[in-house]
């Protein structure tokens, strides 16, 4: 075999490559694509399309730096990003602590027996099911986020119940509007410019059966600038240090939405300098203030299972013009973060090789939405046709828990790797799993 011949086969392998801080962890790319030790074109064979897999040895790789990075905080996993039975199994096992936001998430959380002490309930609107659910799983800790909330979990608490107070520290976190949470006049938390954040402190204190053990804040998500982070923990200081001596604050909680990479031109947040300047900006701040150090709570959700998770689709058909779009068998009912707030992922064949140029084209979903886009401008091969695989990846945070049954499509599995196996973690949805709930 010659250079030239060589060559082709080369370039189309590059062509075909994603960078692999995109991929999980234990991934190999050549001419197909591997995670875990599994061909993912098998896995779609198996279990159809669309699936997501979930690399085990991934997750617990994420929950691992963390704890190494702080190992002073509690590092509380995120459970809107994605719960499950499996996956709640291994952050436990990863001695990781869990947020939840609803009675569901609470339900999933016992279905596994996870640790009362090691549970955060969240949330902006807790229902009274919501607040119920928490003071009967037990040892929680209660982040509390309105004055009514305060008062209605004081009535429904038959002991006394630890909280946090959600604080607004007014700090843009320079990320679309939909997921910053930090800035004034907004549904999430307590003004700390009003004077809101210290008329709750005295609401809860007003309250003999509330515990007041500490302030919480979380500024969005995809949060990339450190500096981001330093300032919100310096006015929270602030806020610690107005309350001293009177209130001791015993455990701050700053939130996670540390970015994750979802094209190749993302870096990886810098979780390194991220731990060194925050612990620096916390002790530093708290010395001036002649305050304790409190207890550091960081919240990592996204940032533990989102490279964890690649999604694959099958084309079902191509149609070229001005702009080749390419439609797939799922889209927005797997997949809604394009839609929303206009969320961009790299695409990749798998299950065969190709020698056609690689041409910019638009991949989009199946449903009845201009809007169902899945990935927009990405490399191709000329030749793509129906019955091809695309895999996408960083698809393990905000995917399976945001689809939905639009069109009444059925909700894809979701597939665990580890080892060379494959485990169902949650089945697919059938046909007659819609029906059972329309009982009219």
């Amino acid at each position: 075999m010659t250079l030239a011949d060589i060559l082709p086969t080369l370039a189309v392998s590059l062509a075909d490559k994603v960078p692999a801080h995109l991929w999980p962890d234990t991934t190999t790319q050549d001419d197909d694509l591997h995670v875990a030790g599994v061909r993912l074109a098998s896995v779609a064979a198996t279990f159809g399309t669309p699936v997501t897999v979930l690399d085990e040895t991934t997750v617990r790789a994420r929950c691992r730096a963390f704890r190494a990075a702080l190992p002073e905080a509690e590092v509380t996993y995120a459970g809107k990003a994605l719960s499950c039975r499996a996956v709640l199994r291994w952050i436990a096992e990863e001695g990781l602590s869990l947020d939840v936001c609803s009675a569901g998430e609470l339900a999933v959380a016992r279905s596994v027996n996870f640790p009362a002490s090691r549970i955060l309930v969240h949330g902006n609107a807790k229902t009274p099911d919501d607040l119920k659910a928490a003071l009967a799983y037990g040892d929680v800790r209660i982040v509390v986020d309105s004055l009514d909330e305060i008062d209605q979990l004081a009535a429904l608490a038959r002991s006394r119940q630890r909280v946090l107070i959600r604080v607004t520290p007014g700090v843009d976190a320079h990320t679309h509007r939909a997921i910053t949470t930090g800035t004034d006049d907004q549904k999430f938390g307590f003004s700390l410019a009003t004077g809101a954040a210290s008329d709750a402190v005295r609401r809860v204190l007003s309250h003999p059966n509330l515990e007041l053990t500490g302030l919480h804040c979380h500024i969005g998500s995809q949060v990339r600038r450190v500096a981001s982070f330093e300032l919100a923990a310096r006015r929270m200081v602030d806020l610690i240090a107005e309350l001293h001596p009177d209130v001791t604050i015993h455990e701050l909680d700053l939130g996670g939405g540390f970015a994750v990479p979802y094209l190749p031109e993302d870096d990886p947040f810098d979780l390194a300098g991220y731990a060194t300047r925050l612990r620096v900006a916390l002790h530093y701040e708290c010395q001036s203030h002649g305050v304790p150090v409190p207890k550091l709570i960081i919240e990592p959700g996204r940032s533990i299972v989102a490279t964890a998770g690649v999604t694959v689709y099958r084309v079902v058909t191509v149609k070229r013009g001005p702009t080749t779009f390419v439609a797939v068998d799922g889209g927005l009912s797997d997949n809604p973060r394009p839609s929303l707030y206009g969320a961009r992922y790299s695409v990749r064949l798998i299950g065969r090789t190709s020698p056609a140029r690689r041409t910019p084209m638009t991949v989009v979903g199946r449903h009845c939405e201009a809007g169902d886009v899945v990935a927009s401008d990405v490399p191709l091969p000329a030749d793509i046709h129906a019955g091809d695989l695309l895999a996408v990846p960083c698809t393990g945070a905000y995917h399976h828990l945001l689809a939905s049954n639009y069109n009444q499509v059925c909700r894809p599995p979701l597939i665990g790797l580890h080892n060379g196996t494959s485990t169902v973690l949650v089945r697919g949805e059938t046909e007659e799993d819609l029906l059972r709930r329309d009982v009219g």
